[in-house]
């Protein structure tokens, strides 16, 4: 027996309410909607947010803060998760995003200097810390800035 095949249990299935179908169907004249005013009418009716002209709640609670529309999203590396990258291989954020390490694919990438490096590497990002750009040097490394 398969799912599909298991029968309903005898009353769980319900007639359609059919709508302005005359007296006798029960749900004639009004349809159920009453008389008059503005739920009784065709449209769309209030928005979820009224609240039958009581102060809503978006306007009564404080507000804090604002978002500022420029905003730069920079995403920080640290040095000593490049260790898993191969001796002398290229780091540029399409890596860094492949291997994990970053999660938005434009965002601006900076390189911090905490752990320590263990192979040189050339490494692309848009910002370094002054200890990150030390540590790479220190490794027989070379550090690109990538405009933006």
């Amino acid at each position: 027996m398969k799912l599909g095949e298991i029968p309903a249990p005898a009353g769980a299935t319900k007639r359609k309410k059919r709508l302005g179908f005359g007296e006798s169907s029960g749900h004639g004249k009004t349809s159920g909607k009453g008389h008059k005013g503005q739920r009784a009418r065709s449209g769309p009716g209030l928005r979820p947010e009224f609240e039958g002209g009581q102060m809503p709640l978006v306007r009564r609670i404080p507000k804090r803060g604002f978002t500022h529309v420029k905003r730069v999203e920079i995403e920080i590396v640290n040095i000593s998760s490049l260790n898993g990258f191969a001796k002398d291989s290229l780091v540029d954020p399409a890596a860094l995003r492949e291997k994990g390490l970053i999660s938005l694919p434009k965002s601006v990438v900076k390189i911090l200097g905490d752990g320590n490096l263990l192979h040189p590497l050339v490494v692309k990002a848009h910002r370094f810390s002054k200890s990150a750009l030390e540590k790479i040097a220190q490794a027989g490394g070379k550090a690109e800035v990538l405009g933006q």
